[in-house]
């Protein structure tokens, strides 16, 4: 029996039957048998479903028995699954009620004032990724000073999104030192196609301090393929007057409030 074979055998007893897992998974129950048996090997779309289900890598799905017993085993430990069901609860009544997303899958620039860096604008390169109807989300910040380019430190951020009220809302958190979580509120769009989302965010530096903070953040759409090499070499922080930037993005991120206002806001674009 392979090493996939087995170690899904064993992922499985962390259960209360095979039924279970083949109805959260939604995968056909004679056919999960056949990868039990070890007599066929899953597709990758089907891979990719088993693996996000038991919260593993392809790569670690296909360890060897005790490695993955000892890999599994800490996962477990760390969230056991009953101490899941009360926030997936949560998380799946907002998820239920949004509007279709899939129109936003791609990759984007994400602009935004530093939290920081005082006075510098961070380009990073995001991606929307839809998977069984839900939006997920990711985001790479590699920071190069504006004035070498020179490369500082690298963020990673996770999250998911959906569509409330005629606006998108997104989570994500760090997922390199868990230190940080951020919610943004973007307006959706509705031309046929996508310039780029406007919105205010909520969050605070990962590293300078505790202070929380609100900015304007703006998602700029790249298009569904395109060279992630070529995207991540433009990304970092820049000067506002910096060339490489849009000026419309560069105004429209802009964080200040007119007299009289009491509160970050941004008008639709």
């Amino acid at each position: 029996m392979s090493n996939f074979a087995k170690n899904l055998t064993l992922a499985c007893s962390y259960y209360t039957s095979i039924s279970e897992v083949c109805r959260r998974i939604k995968i056909n129950r004679q056919q999960f048998n056949k990868y039990l048996n070890g007599q066929v090997y899953p597709s990758r779309h089907n891979m990719r479903r088993i693996c996000d289900f038991v919260g593993v890598t392809e790569s670690e799905m296909l360890m060897d028995e005790t490695s993955f017993a000892r890999v599994i085993g800490l996962r477990r430990q760390t969230v056991s699954n009953p101490q899941l069901d009360l926030p997936m609860k949560r998380i799946e009544t907002l998820l239920s009620r949004s509007r279709p997303v899939n129109r936003y899958e791609g990759y984007y620039f994400r602009y935004f004032f530093s939290f920081g860096n005082k006075g510098c604008i961070i380009r990073s390169l995001a991606r929307i990724v839809i998977r069984d109807g839900r939006g997920y989300f990711k985001n790479v910040e590699i920071l190069r000073d504006p004035d070498t380019r020179l490369w500082v430190r690298t963020n990673k951020y996770e999250g998911l999104l959906f569509q409330l009220a005629d606006r998108i809302q997104l989570f994500e958190y760090e997922t390199m030192e868990m230190n940080s979580v951020t919610q943004m509120t973007l307006y959706p769009s509705y031309l046929s196609r996508i310039d780029y989302l406007l919105g205010i965010q909520t969050g605070g530096p990962t590293r300078r301090g505790r202070k929380p903070g609100a900015s304007r953040v703006a998602l700029e759409f790249l298009g569904t393929d395109i060279s992630v090499l070529r995207a991540m070499r433009q990304t970092g922080m820049f000067y506002p007057d910096d060339p490489a930037l849009r000026r419309d993005i560069v105004k429209a991120i802009g964080n200040s409030i007119d007299p009289g206002a009491f509160v970050l806001e941004v008008d639709e674009p």
